[in-house]
């Protein structure tokens, strides 16, 4: 009888193992599909810098950064001399930012455009300083989704008047044929019941007429921001599956068209909105998408993985949409590479928990980008303060830590206590300490800030709880950086796959 279990024992094991072997050898082939498309849509990121100095990493550390998950296409929200910098001499491509607020003096003055593409453009394209090359600045963002409905019209009559002062600036310059001029657009410039009947809002068409005629005409691709996660949020009628790539059981028919997902349905009514006036072949890159980590019930680390993991599969596939059959989008910069806490909270706490990374350069979850890494790499030798937090202290009366806590959330970020965010569940006591660490570390663990009446209390051990995260603060002026994992763990890996091929070939098969 023992015999017996024994033998069942060692035919259960082995199947175990066969079975472990057989998933590892398929996620090894979906990745190397990925890693070997020929595509030619490029990946990139959002580098935003929404942030206090205790959050944010150097411009240096962020290009370190790109180069080791090799990505080589940046989106700016501006022309931040220190990121510029940092990015020159990288063989990263950029897009350069203009604001909203800057279009009206663009449109109005010509010397103010010769002068701005002397300070953000010529200036780094052709070096700075004793560094021997310049930035590969491609494109230049005129302004950032300026159409937008909730802008009331404000910005829209100053869109192509500076962008006809910048192109003529530009060429004065002699970078007309290096640089080119977008539009960053939300998706709200077009509407439809379906995809195929798109068109732009009404009084918008002869805007994006004449705008499009304009890219066209010197090579430009033009610029949409798509967000799922903003349908899925803003909707409680919205099918959840359907915001994803793993498909639907709500598919849109179209005619003979059925879309499975948000994506390509919004892609293809954008397709149907540009043939509707003429340029339906114009390329189109995607300026912003992604998922947030945090900040509302339907952004955590799965969704927001599962989604871009999702989205880079479906474009380095090459499938494209019914309307673009096997024309995916030019390239597609994912929002965003880091967290941003000091952004506005208006449409949402998520808002602040976007990146692919956490604020210090940490990966938030397995992601492959299709370039080679089969996952993301962590920030190298990030500066952080000391190992310290500042708690509630228990053994005071917490009865009156009301204005201590909106002071302490109204400079700092608190958007994870509430509802939805990962930090919602930890009790009144740890969301009265998460609102004071936060504080400490923005105020760069100052004493004096842990002190709220004698309620703080500084500490040496760690208060996170579960997937709540109290954080430490990066120093601007040295401090102790976190250890990389070491070399050997690359060789490991290769003898791990090794191991798993001879398992899967000489015992199961």
């Amino acid at each position: 009888m023992a015999a017996v279990e024994t033998h069942k024992s060692s035919s259960a094991a082995a199947a175990l193992i066969c079975f472990a072997a057989a998933v590892f050898m398929s996620s090894t082939a979906a990745t190397a599909l990925v890693e070997s498309s020929s595509s030619s849509s490029g990946i990139g990121v959002n580098w935003g810098t929404v942030a206090a100095h205790t959050h944010r990493l150097s411009p240096s550390t962020v290009v370190n950064l790109l180069k080791d998950n090799k990505i080589y296409k940046v989106k700016l929200f501006d022309a931040d001399p220190s990121s510029l910098e940092a990015l020159m001499g990288s063989g990263i491509q950029v897009m350069v930012g203009i604001p909203n607020e800057m279009l009206s003096v663009l449109a109005s003055s010509p010397p103010t455009a010769d002068m701005w593409v002397r300070q953000n453009l010529s200036r780094y394209i052709t070096g700075l300083g004793a560094k021997s090359s310049g930035a590969d600045i491609r494109y230049v963002a005129v302004g950032n989704e300026p159409f937008l409905t909730s802008y009331s019209g404000q910005f829209q009559s100053y869109v192509l008047p500076a962008m006809v002062n910048l192109q003529q600036a530009m060429v004065r310059a002699n970078l007309q044929s290096i640089v080119k001029l977008v539009v960053p657009c939300n998706a709200d410039a077009y509407e439809a019941n379906v995809p195929s009947q798109g068109a732009f809002r009404p009084e918008l068409t002869q805007i994006m007429t004449d705008l499009v005629q304009f890219l066209n005409s010197n090579g430009s691709p033009f610029i949409v921001n798509i967000y799922p996660f903003l349908s899925l949020y803003g909707n409680s009628d919205f099918p959840q599956d359907y915001a994803f790539f793993e498909g639907s059981s709500h598919p849109v028919t179209d005619g003979q068209n059925v879309y499975y997902n948000a994506f390509d349905g919004n892609f293809d009514t954008l397709v149907a909105a540009l043939n509707r006036i003429g340029f339906g072949q114009m390329p189109i890159v995607i300026g912003e998408v992604g998922w947030p980590t945090d900040g509302a019930f339907s952004a955590n680390l799965t969704a927001a993985r599962v989604f871009n993991q999702g989205l880079i599969n479906h474009v380095l596939g090459n499938k494209g949409t019914p309307l673009r059959p096997g024309v995916p989008p030019m390239d597609v910069y994912l929002f965003s590479l880091l967290d941003e806490e000091a952004k506005s909270v208006l449409p949402g706490n998520f808002e602040r928990h976007w990146g692919i990374f956490s604020f210090d350069g940490q990966a938030k979850y397995p992601l492959n980008l299709g370039m080679g890494n089969r996952f993301l790499k962590n920030a190298k030798e990030v500066m952080y303060l000391p190992s310290r937090w500042c708690v509630a202290n228990p053994s005071r009366d917490l009865s009156g830590v009301a204005n201590h806590m909106k002071l302490a959330c109204s400079l700092a970020d608190c958007t994870t206590l509430d509802f939805g965010g990962s930090c919602n569940g930890i009790g009144a006591k740890g969301n009265i300490s998460y609102a004071f660490n936060s504080y400490y570390q923005l105020q760069k663990q100052n004493s004096q800030s842990c002190d709220f009446d004698g309620l703080g209390l500084v500490t040496f051990l760690d208060p996170s709880i579960g997937d709540c995260r109290f954080l430490v603060g990066i120093s601007d002026i040295g401090g102790s950086f976190r250890a990389q994992p070491p070399p050997i763990l690359s060789c490991l890996s290769v003898s791990v796959v090794a191991l798993w091929i001879y398992i899967y070939m000489y015992v199961c098969m």
